[in-house]
Formats: C-alpha cells, sequence, structure tokens
C-alpha cells in the first residue's frame, strides 16, 4: 500500500481564499515537479517553501505555494508535498486530477495517518486523537485529545508493558528450565508489581466516565409534571428565549434538544413534556418520548413547583424515574414565591440534600449554582491536567480485559500455580495492552479506526 502516492484536499471543499492539497508517498516530489515550473523540488531542504506556478499542457493551472516535508521527517513518515492554491472548487478539483494522472490515487479516509501509524510515526492512541481533535468542540474535549496525541495513553501503556514483559522474559525462561525447578521471577516482586499496574489501570477505568462525558457530551433530560417551570430553566440554562412559556399546562409536546457547555463540557439539555395522564394522542407520544429520554440520560434535573408540590408526589415521581446510573438533580422552582420552604424536606432516597437546589427559573435565582451542579456531577472535582483520562470505549474494553488477566496472575501467585499458567495470564494482558497501543492489531480494527476519520487527514 505505502508504494502508492496518494493525494487528497485537505481542507474544507467549499470557496474560500485558499485551499490545501496532500500529497504522500515514495513518487510525491517526482509527481509535483512535472506541473511546477519554478525548481527541482528533490533540491530543495525539507520543512521548505516555495511559490511558483502549475502548470499542465502548456497552461498556467495557478500561482501556488508549495510546502515540502521529506521523508522520514514528515507526519506519514514519507515525502510530503502540501499545495496551497486559491480556493476555488473547480481549481482544486483540477490540480487534483492532474495529480491523478500522473501517478497519484485518491486518498481513502484516514490514510494519512494510518500511514504514519504504519511508519511508527506515532502509536495508534495517538493516531485515535487525531480524530479526536478535528471533532472536538469544547475546551475540555480539546484539551483531553491533545493530552492523548502528546502521548498521555501511550506512555502508560508502553511503561505498564515494558515493566510486564522484563518479567514474563523472567517467567519464560523458567519454561525453558522446567525439569530442573529453578525460578528466576521472584514472585513476590512480581506479585508487587502488577498489584502496582493494577492500580494505575484501576484509576484509568475509573476516568472513562469523565472522559466519555467530555468526548460524547452528557444527556442530560429536564423533567417534571406540567407548569413546574421546565421550559423556563431551559431558557434560563442557555440564556437564550429557546422554549416557548406559557401558564397553560402541557404546552411543550415534543422533546426540545440544546447545547450547553459550562467550563469546556458539553451538557446535552432535553426540555421535555410534563409527565402526566396524556390528555390527548399527541400529547401521548410526546410523553413516552420523555420517558424514552429519561432512561437513557446520565443527568435527571426534576423540576418541581415548590408552590404546589409535596414531598410524597416528588418521591413518587422519582421512583418512577430514576435508574441505577443516573445521577438526579432535584431543582425547587419558584422558590421566590415560597422561600419559607425547607429543601431537606424533600430528600429522600433518591437524592442527597446535596443534590436539591431551591430556585427560581424566571427571577434567574440560583442559575449558576445550578451549572456548577452540572459540572461538578461530571468532573467530580478532578482537572484534566490532573493525569491521564481515558475517553475511547475501545481503551476501556482493552483496559478491562488487561486488568482480569492480571488479576489471574495475583490469584495464580496466592495459590501457587505452574509458571505456564502465570505466563498465559501475563500473555493475555500484554496482548489486551497491546491492543491499545496498536502494536497487537489486525486489518479489521485498524478498518474500523480509520474509517472514521475525515478524508484528506
Amino acid at each position: 500500500m505505502n508504494s502508492d502516492t496518494i493525494v487528497a484536499l485537505a481542507t474544507a471543499p467549499y470557496t474560500a481564499a485558499i485551499g490545501v492539497i496532500r500529497l504522500s508517498g515514495p513518487k510525491a516530489l517526482d509527481i509535483v515537479n512535472r506541473i511546477y515550473d519554478a525548481k527541482d523540488l528533490h533540491s530543495v531542504l525539507s520543512h521548505s517553501l516555495h511559490f511558483g506556478r502549475l502548470k499542465h499542457d502548456d497552461q498556467i493551472i495557478d500561482e501556488v505555494l508549495l510546502s515540502v516535508f521529506k521523508a522520514p521527517n514528515s507526519y506519514t513518515g514519507e515525502d510530503i508535498v502540501e499545495i496551497s492554491a486559491h480556493g476555488s472548487p473547480y481549481i482544486l478539483n483540477q490540480i487534483i486530477e492532474i495529480v491523478i494522472s500522473h501517478g497519484a490515487r485518491n486518498a481513502t479516509a484516514g490514510e494519512f495517518t494510518l500511514r504514519a501509524f504504519l511508519n511508527k510515526k506515532m502509536d495508534l492512541s495517538q493516531a485515535e486523537a487525531v480524530a479526536d481533535l478535528i471533532a472536538s468542540e469544547s475546551k475540555a474535549s480539546h484539551a483531553l485529545a491533545m493530552n492523548q496525541l502528546k502521548g498521555g495513553v501511550k506512555n502508560e501503556i508502553q511503561s505498564m508493558r515494558t515493566d510486564l514483559l522484563n518479567f514474563a522474559s523472567l517467567i519464560e525462561l523458567e519454561l525453558d528450565f522446567g525439569e530442573e525447578d529453578v525460578e528466576f521471577a521472584d514472585r513476590t516482586n512480581l506479585s508487587f508489581l502488577v498489584n502496582k499496574i493494577l492500580v494505575s489501570i484501576k484509576k484509568l477505568l475509573e476516568s472513562f466516565q469523565l472522559g466519555n462525558a467530555i468526548h460524547e457530551g452528557v444527556s442530560t433530560v429536564i423533567a417534571g409534571r406540567p407548569n413546574a417551570g421546565k421550559s423556563t430553566l431551559l431558557n434560563a440554562l442557555l440564556n437564550d428565549e429557546r422554549a416557548i412559556v406559557s401558564a397553560i399546562p402541557g404546552t411543550t409536546r415534543d422533546t426540545i434538544e440544546e447545547r450547553l457547555i459550562i467550563d469546556g463540557v458539553i451538557f446535552k439539555l432535553v426540555d421535555t413534556a410534563g409527565i402526566r395522564e396524556a390528555t390527548d394522542q399527541i400529547e401521548a407520544i410526546g410523553i413516552e418520548r420523555t420517558m424514552k429520554k429519561i432512561q437513557d440520560s446520565a443527568i435527571l434535573i426534576y423540576v418541581v413547583d415548590v408552590s404546589t408540590a409535596s414531598k410524597s408526589e416528588v418521591e413518587e415521581d422519582l421512583a418512577k424515574l430514576h435508574s441505577q446510573n443516573m445521577n438526579t438533580i432535584l431543582l425547587l422552582n419558584k422558590w421566590d414565591v415560597n422561600t419559607a420552604i425547607n429543601p431537606q424536606d424533600f430528600q429522600n432516597q433518591f437524592v442527597s440534600s446535596d443534590d436539591i437546589i431551591p430556585c427560581s427559573a424566571k427571577e434567574n435565582i440560583n442559575i449558576d449554582l445550578i451549572k456548577n451542579k452540572l459540572i461538578s456531577t461530571v468532573t467530580k472535582d478532578q482537572k484534566l491536567t490532573d493525569r491521564t483520562i481515558i475517553s475511547n470505549a475501545r481503551h476501556f474494553e482493552a483496559l478491562h480485559n488487561a486488568a482480569e488477566s492480571l488479576e489471574s496472575v495475583i490469584q495464580g501467585i496466592d495459590q501457587n500455580i505452574e509458571a505456564d499458567f502465570l505466563a498465559q495470564h501475563i500473555r493475555h494482558a500484554l496482548f489486551h495492552l497491546g491492543v491499545i497501543s496498536g502494536e497487537i492489531t489486525n486489518d479489521e480494527i485498524l478498518g474500523n479506526i480509520f474509517s472514521k476519520f475525515c478524508i484528506g487527514k
């Protein structure tokens, strides 16, 4: 595959001031030389810029700026030429067609980064971080991707594998001397090392909830009975008149979805139809959708009207809505008309006192407190700079499998099992850690990962 020279548009396919076309491969310099009139690109220095004209059949196509990166010191590890041309889609398509006629081929999705991985310019976790960086929509997701791209996950996994490999080699050596009953790998030291690695893995696994929330956004449903003030709350959180507010019960007939970014974390807010016995078929559909959204949410913001609601009513509602993996925040809305209410009176088995906030969505009372509660619910006071955070489901699964194998090593040591069984468990742990970094991989895994990239990256 790497004998081919590939080409793709690296910028958006729209009219713009400039557009960038990227070529990578062994013939990149030769192909561009055939249409570039200023100088021989083989003679120029790597990481240099050159102005000139592109010609085809004695016709000038465009005046361009060429960026030249020579192997192995380039993004892909191959010769790369990036053509910065005027951003006319016609011009850009014409240039791509011409370089293809001279021997290049269209790049597939993510093929430039795939070549970087295959040429050992980055490991697989860093390659995935490239896609995450491109897709980042918030400060937090950007920071997460940059940490991974700089080798946060790579370095941790590499350290674990190196330590395990050292002991694995000693265990394997014991197998070669099986009949002589020798022990090269001290079991106490091995147990200490495996426990140390397990602590690191478990910290990474625990970070996944935060990492996944930052990566995917946090599904947050605003629910409650009719006229509790759900739509008013949505508008207050967004600081925008997004939802229609009315004193008429059942105004919100369908879900309304908006995004709220707090401290770099995206919350996918869903305003829902009021929960009650439906009065018509349309409202019934809205309530059905509400229940589905609640079931799928990570955070439930349950809004009650403190001027009319009772503790028993709230507890009855939460008993129907609350699920095991859900974080529930109870908002005592319209507090401005009933300030004598005691929030502690509404505490129950589904919501603690720390998760009950008196507020007034209409008067913007405690809206900032609600936002602070949302972010603290997700981050659990963790900071992105504290340590490496896992945000990739593939990494989470591999770490979970590695942890199970290492637990088997500990059990084997405690039970004094034979070295060949210990070696087998260690090999499994090394395999699963290698899946993250890409030291253990196959075409199916690579195809699945890089097919999600954009063309040109």
